[in-house]
């Protein structure tokens, strides 16, 4: 068996069988796991790329279709790529539970084990069930397993669940929970704990820590480190990808661009200093296709990059953010969704959003989906008239439980609630607790602005299906009676045109705006109409001669060219900044009023 390129990062060069990619979203996760996947079947390994991210993008880089189940990459003996798709798997999961049941169980009761299936938790579920067979080494006779995670949030949910499940299933064969018969659960008890071993094995798995010469995304890196720390995930690396070098000392742009990643660097949290570092280039092609994917480790030349006609193209009709705050702040009250794969920015212009239309006169409520929750950081300070809120899954699954207990719970002797109360200790309870606070988020858009901050694609995604599959289940209860023309669902008030104003936030590069137009075709599908699009960070504005900044220039021009060919009805700009905006007065800088910025 070949040795991987001497030039080859650290985490190759011993590559333990299980290998998993995390970090904050847009940190560069998915090319370095795909580079690092080729990298070895390359070196004569056997390699299964696995993406956990409901929206992965891996079928555009690696120019493949993904299907649930492994398909080999075409120009790359050795290699084969699977999505964990959470709707397959749930539907496979759904007809192995269905198949525990006791040949004489009647109708009824596999009804109501059907409808028992029918739940968010059950497509998690179904999808970690899909890991953990990996995990367990269950048939494929792969060297390798790369896992290309969704951002950090999502994933640490992903890799707490072994623990979580084998903790929960110890002992407790008895009623009934959201995911079905507990005898369905444990039929996959000893799968679970195979996973949470191979896990904790550090002769086996190997976590790598990807982040940015950026200060946000070290600091959640060095969080997610404590926390698999904590999980038994102890075997940790740290890349810092898009290491960047001006070779013009006289480019304000392009010293302004390293003199921010060398301050990230040199105030790197101590838990990420203490790990055993690669560093990653900035480089001036995007991580398309296999010769760029090649390169990215240095295993192959590098791509030239040549300009095209969209260079020449009439620069996008892209209005400033100011202009957008002044249209929203018309409306008088709504949900503004801020929508988007992880890293382009959704945060900051979720925050800078709620601060101009208190600007404009309006009481905001500003809020997150995020499992990562950096809104109160970007805002790092108050103003009156915006309150700041988050839904916390762990404070949301309490207060769910609590009310269970007081409402449902009443009724029963103290063995019913004992079981009522064990069925709630289920994880998959944290997913139904998330969408009902969700739903009354929704619901106070009715009378008052709600900007709504969400989590990375996939999981927003996860979160859409959620209030899909209660809409559906409404529709279905009521469908019989005289009250259903009186129903109206959190689905509903989304698909309000009046209400909901969805905005994209996207970075002017290949997989962003890929990752944004599918996201858009997933929300059309549900009938909702984004509103708008915000293109967060373009350098073409700065002016800037710096080789390899231009490079990706024409790359940013690409990208306005297919946004402007159709993809978005109305675009907004915010040009790259050389001092990220953080705090209340930056952010409102951002979206300074016409009037007020004239007199300033």
């Amino acid at each position: 068996m070949n040795t991987v390129t001497a030039s080859a990062p650290g985490f190759l060069s011993a590559a333990t069988r299980f290998l998993f990619f995390t970090g904050k979203g847009g940190v560069g996760k998915t090319s370095l796991s795909a580079a690092s996947a080729i990298a070895l079947a390359d070196a004569g390994r056997r390699v299964l790329l696995v993406s956990t991210d409901a929206a992965s993008n891996l079928d555009e880089m690696l120019g493949v279709s993904l299907r649930n189940q492994p398909v080999d990459v075409p120009g790359v003996p050795g290699l084969a790529v699977l999505n964990i798709d959470p709707d397959t798997a749930a539907e496979a999961y759904r007809l192995r539970v269905l198949a525990q049941l006791e040949a004489d169980a009647s109708e009824d009761e596999r009804a109501t084990v059907r409808e028992q299936l029918s739940g968010a938790c059950t497509t998690e579920i179904a999808a970690f069930d899909e890991f953990a067979a990996l995990l367990a080494q269950e048939g494929g006779g792969w060297d390798h397993v790369i896992f290309d995670t969704a951002p950090t949030g999502h994933t640490l949910r992903l890799l707490s669940l072994p623990k979580a499940w084998s903790g929960f299933l110890a002992g407790n064969d008895r009623g009934a929970s959201c995911l079905g018969p507990h005898s369905g659960l444990k039929m996959q008890e000893t799968r679970f704990n195979a996973a949470l071993a191979a896990l904790s094995n550090a002769a086996i798995t190997t976590v790598v820590l990807v982040t940015r010469p950026d200060p946000r995304p070290m600091q959640e890196a060095a969080r997610t480190a404590e926390e698999l720390r904590t999980l038994g995930l102890s075997n940790q690396r740290l890349v810092v990808n898009g290491v960047f070098h001006a070779s013009r000392p006289d480019d304000a742009t392009a010293k302004a661009f390293e003199a921010l990643g060398r301050e990230a660097m040199a105030h790197m949290p101590q838990a990420l200093a203490r790990l055993p570092r690669d560093e990653v280039p900035l480089r001036a092609f995007d991580t398309v296709g296999l010769p760029a994917l090649r390169a990215l480790l240095g295993a192959g030349p590098m791509p030239v990059t040549v300009p095209d006609a969209a260079a020449g193209v009439a620069p996008l009709p892209a209005e400033p953010l100011s202009r957008l705050a002044d249209e929203l702040a018309t409306l008088g009250h709504g949900l503004i969704m801020v929508m988007g794969k992880g890293g382009v920015g959704k945060t900051t212009i979720a925050a800078a959003l709620a601060v101009g239309l208190v600007q404009r006169g309006h009481s905001v409520h500003l809020t997150t989906t995020d499992p990562a929750a950096h809104v109160a950081e970007t805002l790092n300070g108050s103003l009156p008239n915006l309150k700041v809120g988050r839904i916390d899954p762990k404070a949301e699954t309490q207060a769910y439980i609590a009310k269970i207990m007081a409402t449902r719970g009443k009724t029963l002797d103290e063995q019913g609630q004992a079981l009522l109360l064990e069925d709630l200790q289920s994880p998959c309870t944290e997913e139904v607790a998330v969408f009902h606070a969700f739903s009354r988020v929704v619901n106070e858009a009715r009378s008052a602005f709600v900007v709504l901050d969400t989590a990375p694609t996939g999981h927003s995604l996860l979160l859409m299906d959620a209030t899909g599959a209660y809409h559906r289940q409404m529709m279905q209860q009521y469908e019989s009676s005289n009250n259903a023309a009186h129903i109206i669902t959190p689905l509903m008030r989304l698909q309000d045109a009046s209400m909901t104003h969805v905005i994209l936030v996207t970075l002017p590069e290949a997989t962003p705006v890929s990752q944004a137009a599918a996201l858009q075709d997933d929300l059309r599908r549900a009938k909702i109409e984004p509103w708008a699009w915000v293109i967060n960070k373009s350098v073409a504005a700065t002016g800037t001669t710096d080789p390899l900044l231009q490079a990706r220039l024409a790359g940013e021009h690409r990208q306005t060219a297919r946004i402007a060919g159709g993809l978005a009805r109305r675009t907004f700009v915010l040009p790259w900044l050389a001092e990220p905006p953080v705090g209340v007065s930056a952010l409102g800088a951002l979206v300074e009023p016409a009037a007020e910025a004239a007199s300033s």
